[in-house]
């Protein structure tokens, strides 16, 4: 079996910097809302809400504002 070269193993080629530690934490709380079956947007926003994690601007989440974000994050 022959090792693949870099980048192609590379996990964040698309990656213009590391994440910030709100990133880091709005991946982390996302990912447990998925691994717990939350999959609809209404779910994740709900979810979220239920987290510790907030909007860059504080307040609640919402439908528009997490598509928001996720549209700035280039996800």
């Amino acid at each position: 079996m022959s090792a693949i070269p870099y980048p192609y193993l590379e996990p964040h080629q698309t990656r213009a910097a590391e994440p910030t530690a709100w990133e880091q934490e709005l991946a982390n709380a996302i990912e447990g809302l998925f691994g717990k079956g939350a999959w609809e947007l209404d779910e994740v926003v709900a979810g979220l809400n239920k987290s510790r994690v907030r909007p860059p601007m504080g307040g609640q989440w919402t439908e528009q504002n997490f598509q928001a974000m996720m549209k700035e994050l280039g996800v």
